[in-house]
């Protein structure tokens, strides 16, 4: 991990975003201290979710005389 000032990493804004896009990680210094006040990582990339992943492989049936009334779906 790399680390630099908050001037620095002003000035070079730019090439630190391409650098964290590549995989490296920085720490922003300040104050008097260089304490590291922040991080940039590279965030994870993920693959987005796929849906109907289970298409086909359910379902449901129903009898042909099945019947509800209002009274019996809110009977406790």
């Amino acid at each position: 991990m790399r680390t630099m000032s908050v001037g620095e990493f002003k000035a070079h804004f730019s090439q630190v975003l391409k650098d964290v896009e590549n995989g490296e990680k920085i720490g922003i210094t300040f104050g008097r201290k260089k304490e590291v006040k922040a991080f940039l990582v590279p965030s994870e990339t993920k693959e987005p979710r796929k849906l109907g992943v289970l298409e086909g492989q359910n379902g449901y049936f129903m009898k042909d005389d099945f019947q509800i009334t209002t009274d019996d779906e809110f009977e406790i």
